[in-house]
């Protein structure tokens, strides 16, 4: 009993100077100080070593004595992450810190459209995968115990006893450093100095027992080496698929057990450690596995046959009288289990109490006053939290006698490990897709997590939980249905088996569910912060409050954060506002914040729901906003290409009516033009050849009448010359093959000449009005052609304007560098079902009062292209308004 006593009186002092240091650490942190060394970067690589349990501690050593150097892939997993997968740690810890992460769960539920019906099943699946693996921490500290009882003479201790005190004591650890700080934020110093402490005492204490094995039970290194080479561990024998199967779990696992990220992400102060940590941490895996072998090696040669490889770390001392070293090593093997035992339940306990209790506590809040005034919020999740923790280690402790401590728990490490590495592709997929959705993740999940529990983590149990037949020739004799052996598949390694089928058709299932489902606006503003968080700027998250409301706020936020952290929240607000106060405005940047605040306490679907609760009834969601822009966000981004087919369709559609109704009347026009031409080529052919033969055939014909009819020749040649000349004009201007005289003169004078060649004979004058002080602008262009454009804008309203006193006001205006000459009649203008067509050619307005083939718009229009500038019709006048636009200087 002396050993066995002594043993008891070195753990409850073990156990209360880790009190001492998590009491001294937090008094440090309350009060400001030494928060320099509790936040460096040592600390925080030394608090990842909860990675290695008392399995790495203990069973590294039996895995080699059984396995060989397979032992070696538990430790290059984590390392490859720390090394290779660096970049994505840090985006993982910057989301974390952005988003106010409080855990796993936590981060997938925020991910995904803060789902938390997502962050249950994380939940689940993390208990489910975890608590056997606290069940085998507790059978290591027994195991461990029963050498120094047999060392004492003792056969039958109460095991039993031992392990409940154990688990009692943990959980107790646990519920008074670990729900000191609601807010997931502040980190637990406590916890983590104290995890910090057992890190250190692992490493020496298996350091201290290699020194031991190396120069104390060999001789030296070179005779450890040759014992190696005689031994079994000798012989390399690598089964690729196993290897690197258990490298890629050890791999996942760093990165999804809950306690890892809890120590990795939510207790990260500065994403700087990371930095450090990338190699500090895989020289500490270094370190502790660099006697494994020596270890396994000199336990197999010298202790007697049967001796349980696991515990070699122990019984090496034991049997050569090392007592002082063997109570270590046992404290080495005790400050494993202890340390992944309290964060795995401080871990476990917050993803229960912020995504199960507190929804089930919300949801039964149904009065008017709701989340403000429906209770103590704090005190809720606190007590939820260190009832969760309880709960927890009552399920390893009952874990532990359902198993019996037997063989099934020599093998759960490795079974948690493809359990929980269920979550990578949606954590994944997560980070670094946008298109990944709430129901792809959720697929994925259960799809990974029943092929798992099928194919591994029930036959591996020895088949207690299937029918007995199932593992013989399959269900119902359905042999690829066998879960050692699905689709006929047979030789691999259960775990390779489990594996390959369990990852592959749970990330086949997330990626196929969410390429075919459509995210929700919440899901995509989330998508776009966790996949750009380096460089996405958070805008508003869509709530919308009133100022009646932000004493609701403050009321709900106290009973979660407290009135201390709560009013010092509020005050920074009301501060970054400016406004009068005494309450900042709940603006939607402030929500936000709020939202953030509380997600590191309740989490973040609770904080949502919470904040929904009060604000919902004036509340604009993301969701409400996104539909103000279109009626469904999810067809604007899925189906913008069919809505820019049909719009571009209808558009074309349009256009093809519009020019369908262009070509109609242009063809209607050019049968009047044919018609029209035809007309004017034959009556001054008919009369040019009528008095022509009487000139030629009468030849005693007066003077009189000769001069007579040799005038009407010259008047219809003259007509069938300026159709010609137009027509030429025209298709010389279109074929781009004029050529421009520039040259420099004033406007008044261009207009000058235009209208005095315009109104030269006509019968009827049109009054000419014009401001001679605003045409004093001097251009340089092909006056020439400028002019004719005039010409014919004036002709056109003599001969087109039917007001009783026709009137026609010539406007100049300057513009920049552009000149506007607007040509105002006061007539009836232009109809509207004509303005489209009359600068096209043949297109004539009143055929009846035209006298013209309609060419003289089209060259019109001609001209001015080539000059640079521009005519158009400008309706909404009384009369007909013809604006022509042109640059001062062209070049």
């Amino acid at each position: 009993m002396t050993l066995l006593n002594l043993l008891g009186l070195v753990c409850l002092s073990y156990v209360a100077l880790l009190f001492l240091v998590a009491f001294w650490a937090d008094r440090l942190a309350e009060r400001g100080r030494g928060k320099r060394f509790m936040s460096s970067a040592m600390i925080y690589t030394l608090s990842l070593s909860i990675y290695c349990t008392a399995w790495t501690f203990y069973g590294a050593v039996g895995y080699a004595a059984r396995s060989g150097l397979e032992y070696v892939t538990i430790y290059l997993g984590p390392t490859l992450v720390m090394i290779a997968w660096w970049w994505g740690l840090r985006k993982l810890v910057r989301v974390g810190r952005s988003q106010r992460i409080s855990s796993i769960a936590d981060l997938l539920s925020s991910r995904y459209g803060k789902s938390n019906t997502l962050a249950i099943c994380v939940t689940l699946l993390a208990v489910i995968g975890v608590t056997p693996y606290i069940a085998l921490q507790l059978q290591s500290i027994t195991l461990s115990l029963s050498v120094f009882a047999e060392a004492d003479g003792l056969q039958g201790y109460d095991q039993s006893g031992t392990v409940f005190w154990i688990a009692a004591g943990l959980a107790a650890f646990a519920i008074l450093f670990g729900t000191r700080n609601l807010n997931a934020n502040e980190r637990h110093h406590g916890v983590v100095m104290a995890v910090a402490l057992e890190a250190v005492v692992k490493i020496v204490a298996l350091i201290a027992v290699g020194i031991f094995v190396v120069w104390g039970l060999a001789g030296g290194v070179s005779d450890v080496l040759d014992r190696i080479d005689a031994s079994d561990l000798g012989r390399w024998q690598v089964d690729g698929s196993r290897w690197a199967t258990i490298t890629f779990l050890s791999a996942a696992a760093f990165v999804c057990l809950p306690r890892m990220f809890q120590v990795m992400v939510v207790e990260n102060e500065d994403e700087r450690h990371l930095q450090v940590a990338a190699w500090a941490f895989p020289l500490y895996l270094l370190l502790i596995s660099v006697f494994v072998v020596p270890i396994a090696a000199l336990g197999l040669e010298m202790l007697p046959e049967g001796t349980n490889p696991d515990l070699f770390v122990l019984s090496l001392p034991m049997a050569a009288g090392q007592e002082g070293l063997a109570v270590l090593s046992f404290l080495g093997g005790f400050s494993s289990a202890t340390s992944m035992v309290i964060v795995a339940a401080m871990s476990l306990s917050t993803m229960v109490s912020n995504h199960i209790v507190m929804p089930i506590w919300l949801s039964a809040q149904t009065g008017e006053e709701g989340a403000s005034v429906s209770g103590d919020v704090r005190n809720i999740v606190l007590m939820s939290r260190r009832l969760a923790i309880a709960a927890i280690m009552a399920l390893g402790y009952a874990y532990y006698q359902a198993s019996g401590g037997g063989d099934a728990l020599a093998a759960i490490g490795i079974i948690s490990f493809s359990g929980i590495a269920q979550i990578l592709p949606a954590l994944v997929g997560g980070l670094f897709w946008r298109g990944a959705t709430r129901l792809g993740a959720l697929a994925g999940l259960l799809t990974g997590f029943g092929i798992w529990i099928y194919t591994l983590f029930l036959p591996e149990l020895g088949g207690a939980f299937l029918p007995p037949n199932w593992l013989e020739v399959g269900p119902f004799g359905l042999a690829w249905l066998h879960p050692q052996a699905l689709f006929g598949i047979t030789g691999l390694d259960p775990i390779v088996h489990s594996v390959l089928w369990s990852l592959s058709l749970n990330t086949a299932a997330f990626c196929f569910v969410s390429t075919l489902t459509f995210p929700t606006p919440l899901e995509r503003l989330q998508g776009a912060q966790f996949v750009d968080v380096f460089d996405h700027s958070a805008g508003p998250g869509g709530w919308l409050g009133s100022v009646a409301q932000a004493e609701d706020l403050m009321i709900m936020s106290q009973r979660i954060l407290g009135p201390e952290e709560a009013q010092a929240f509020f005050q920074r607000e009301l501060a970054r506002q400016g406004g009068p106060g005494p309450l900042p405005e709940p603006t939607p940047r402030f929500l936000e914040a709020l939202e953030k605040e509380l997600s590191a306490s309740i989490g973040s679907a609770a904080a949502h729901a919470m904040i929904g609760q009060i604000v919902g009834g004036a509340s604009v969601s993301v969701d409400d906003l996104l539909a103000v822009a279109d009626e469904s966000a999810q067809m604007l981004e899925y189906s913008a290409r069919l809505e820019a087919q049909s719009q571009e369709l209808q558009l074309t559609a349009r256009k093809l009516r519009e020019t369908n109704e262009q070509l109609t009347q242009l063809s209607r026009q050019k049968d009047e033009f044919l018609s029209q031409v035809s007309h004017e080529l034959r009556t001054p052919m008919t009369s040019v050849r009528a008095f022509s033969e009487i000139l030629r055939d009468t030849p005693d014909l007066a003077t009189a009448d000769q001069q007579r009819y040799a005038t009407v020749i010259h008047d219809e040649a003259q007509r069938l010359t300026r159709l010609l000349n137009d027509l030429l004009d025209l298709s010389v201007l279109e074929n781009g093959q004029v050529s421009l005289n520039l040259s420099e003169g004033k406007l008044g004078e261009v207009l000058d000449h235009s209208v005095t060649a315009a109104l030269a004979g006509a019968d009827t004058q049109v009054e000419i009005r014009r401001e001679h002080s605003r045409e004093a602008l001097v251009l340089h262009t092909d006056l020439d052609r400028l002019a004719q454009v005039f010409i014919n804008l004036i002709a056109n309203a003599q001969k087109y304007c039917v007001a009783d006193h026709p009137v026609l006001r010539i406007v100049v205006e300057e513009l920049g560098d552009l000149v506007c000459i607007d040509f105002v009649d006061n007539g009836e203008g232009v109809p509207s079902d004509k303005r489209k067509v009359i600068f096209e050619k043949f297109s004539r307005v009143t055929p009846e009062r035209a006298g013209g083939a309609g060419l003289g718009l089209a060259i019109c229009r001609e001209i001015m292209l080539r000059l640079g500038g521009d005519v158009t019709y400008v309706p909404g006048n009384t009369g007909a308004r013809f604006r022509v636009t042109l640059p001062l200087q062209n070049s």
